[in-house]
């Protein structure tokens, strides 16, 4: 039997109704773009389809001006908690998210989250401009009032009492979109200190997973020092670092892992990359998930499995953090770490064709259509 048909009947009879979750700490309100390369009349365009022809466009321009129109398609929730969370929340499950979803009250576009997930906003929200392409995307932020998501403003809104009691009980603690929060490793440094040693020991370890988001544009020390703080997780929980494949190999060269130019080649394997970033970080799991397929290492062993590629998704923008909502959810199931690949995957390949994550029945009826072909 196929193994994907094999999970849809595995997940068929599972619930992940019992399961509680805490997600945070960004916020963004996000608009779907699209760039226009002519223009016939008031309503129809072509598009311009790659990052390739948009930077030739840019560049052309350079000692001159020219004019790019930008079509909004989209606004909606958006930074990589709200959609991880959002994903998640189609499982029924009780989730609880923290941080910058407007303040002093919630901004409008994150109330469709209220129904299935209770709130705690305590920063407002950023701004993203996110520029589709069929090879990519360019997301433009604005996010100073991130500057807000601090230890301690999280604290004041949530109060230290309720943050243990909920930390004690949940089966997820998931903080991602460190690039774009400043104060997220402090942040990180400060519950370790204080709110870790106050949590009770427990039989199976709950999840924290993580998710740097491009961390690119930090400096390579402060990479540095908020993965270091990552293994102080460890004693409480069982700890995830998700990276995309650009991520991984960016990591590993702030690291000094491999050589330079094989890491900026991407010459070096996923394998090796894989495991050489588990062993240096020495955390319970990093999994890696390129657009085609995703891998990851648990118990120092390696496991990889093909997705369900589409050269032309409807909508991208999200993809990523749907697959870590699937892959997370699998491993919170109980599924093997290839199953848990394969979840996450399904859910990212339902969300790129259909512009929504799917519910759970969805999710297991996409994987069985995978394997027969029907997607």
């Amino acid at each position: 039997m196929d193994k994907r048909i094999e999970l849809s009947n595995i997940l068929s009879k599972k619930n992940p109704k019992d399961l509680k979750m805490i997600v945070g700490f960004d916020g963004f309100v996000d608009e779907i773009i699209h760039v226009v390369d002519k223009r016939m009349d008031s309503q129809q365009f072509t598009r311009i389809n790659t990052i390739e022809a948009l930077g030739t466009r840019i560049v052309k321009a350079s000692g001159l001006s020219t004019n790019i129109e930008l079509v909004p398609t989209i606004k909606k929730i958006g930074g990589n908690g709200p959609i991880m969370c959002n994903a998640l929340s189609q499982h029924n499950a009780s989730i609880v998210y923290m941080g910058a979803l407007g303040y002093p009250s919630v901004d409008g576009v994150f109330k469709v989250m209220e129904d299935k997930v209770k709130l705690y906003s305590f920063a407002t929200n950023g701004h993203t401009d996110a520029l589709e392409f069929d090879d990519g995307k360019l997301l433009l932020g604005k996010m100073q009032s991130l500057n807000d998501v601090t230890y301690e403003n999280l604290l004041k809104e949530v109060g230290e009492k309720e943050f243990i009691d909920l930390l004690s009980k949940t089966d997820l603690f998931a903080n991602v979109n460190w690039s774009m929060l400043p104060n997220l490793t402090d942040l990180w440094e400060k519950v370790a200190n204080n709110i870790l040693p106050q949590l009770p020991k427990r039989g199976k370890k709950p999840y924290f997973f993580v998710d740097l988001a491009d961390p690119e544009k930090r400096e390579d020390e402060e990479i540095k020092r908020a993965l270091s703080i990552l293994k102080r997780y460890t004693k409480n929980f069982f700890v995830v670092l998700g990276l995309n494949k650009k991520e991984a190999y960016d990591v590993a060269n702030v690291l000094d892992l491999f050589d330079n130019e094989s890491l900026v080649n991407m010459q070096v394997s996923l394998e090796d990359l894989n495991i050489a970033l588990q062993n240096y970080l020495d955390v319970d799991c990093v999994v890696i998930h390129p657009v085609d397929r995703s891998c990851c290492v648990i118990d120092n062993k390696f496991y990889m499995e093909q997705g369900p590629y589409i050269a032309k998704p409807k909508l991208s923008t999200g993809a990523g953090d749907n697959f870590n909502a699937g892959f997370i959810l699998g491993l919170m199931l109980g599924l093997t770490p290839d199953q848990a690949l394969l979840t996450g995957m399904s859910t990212s390949g339902f969300y790129v064709r259909n512009t929504h994550s799917p519910d759970f029945e969805e999710l297991y009826t996409f994987m069985k259509d995978w394997a027969e072909n029907k997607i």
